[in-house]
């Protein structure tokens, strides 16, 4: 009996070794398999370079994420500038694109970090936008770049910036950063939650350059003032309940696009707040970028 005991527990300490090797296989071989891919565009190959430094102002350097599909492209370009009232977030934060996403859209995607108030007072942080349309157009030869078909994206105090470069362009700004003999050109901007009339803005007082007028210099750099028929198309993305850029700022806007008969589209939304880079922006900025001929 004892010894029919000792055979038993033996054999059911086997049993549980082999059970538990089994398991320990199983993890093993379930860690090495690749992530099951969770979106559409995402198993395509592509290159990813972070904290790219797209220019330099007094030896300090402006940095950028990059990503773009493997391949000879070349391919439209997507260039993110993130919000946060000119004085904070980052080209990773939720007001700005995700890079790696775009280029499984078979984009070259460039979100950039530029100069915030709190360091440097405006203009710098729209130089450092300008100076980054400046470089892709410089490196149009370095990677797979269509310069044909660029695109800027901006949310909140970014929606503001890529707005200005679409009316005001460079107007009186000095070019810094670099590229300086390079052009600003590109072929339309999706601006979400963006304010367009800094004088008529609660936070607006955030845009003070030195040694200037401060009614006036956020006249120049408001939009809505520099608006003509020559203006680069814009699709804009508003919510009616937006509690940090008054849905007001939106409508006027539209109101003087449409005089002008400027190429644009406006999705108004009712309920959703302060609009950011969601799911639905992303739709809706692709859908415009292919209506004005983005994408091949």
């Amino acid at each position: 009996m004892t010894r029919s005991l000792a055979n038993l527990s033996t054999v059911l300490f086997l049993l549980v070794a082999l059970t538990l090797l089994s398991i320990r296989k199983q993890e093993r071989n379930a860690s090495a398999a690749p992530a099951k891919d969770s979106g559409p565009d995402k198993e395509a190959k592509m290159v990813f370079k972070e904290d790219v430094v797209y220019g330099r102002v007094q030896g300090a350097g402006l940095l950028a994420d990059i990503a773009y599909p493997e391949g000879k492209g070349p391919f439209p370009v997507i260039l993110s500038v993130h919000g946060g009232r000119w004085f904070r977030e980052s080209k990773s934060t939720h007001s700005a694109i995700k890079v790696r996403q775009w280029a499984g859209f078979g984009f070259f995607a460039m979100s950039i970090d530029y100069r915030l108030i709190g360091c440097t007072p405006a203009p710098a942080c729209y130089q450092d936008v300008l100076c980054a349309i400046r470089w892709i157009h410089a490196h149009a030869s370095d990677y797979p770049i269509d310069a044909k078909r660029i695109f800027l994206i901006g949310q909140s105090a970014g929606g503001h910036m890529v707005s200005l470069a679409a009316t005001l362009g460079e107007g009186t700004f000095k070019r810094t950063g670099g590229w300086e003999d390079h052009k600003h050109e590109f072929r339309g901007i999706i601006s979400v939650s963006a304010p367009y009339d800094l004088n008529k803005l609660d936070w607006g007082n955030g845009w003070t350059p030195p040694g200037e007028e401060p009614v006036v210099a956020r006249q120049l750099a408001s939009p809505i003032h520099h608006v003509t028929e020559k203006m680069k198309p814009i699709l804009m993305i508003h919510s009616d309940d937006d509690p940090s850029v008054p849905i007001q700022q939106a409508l006027d806007m539209v109101k003087v696009l449409e005089k002008a008969r400027v190429r644009h589209r406006f999705v108004h939304y009712k309920d959703q707040g302060h609009v950011s880079i969601t799911d639905d922006v992303i739709r809706e900025a692709r859908a415009f970028v292919e209506e004005i001929g983005g994408t091949k």
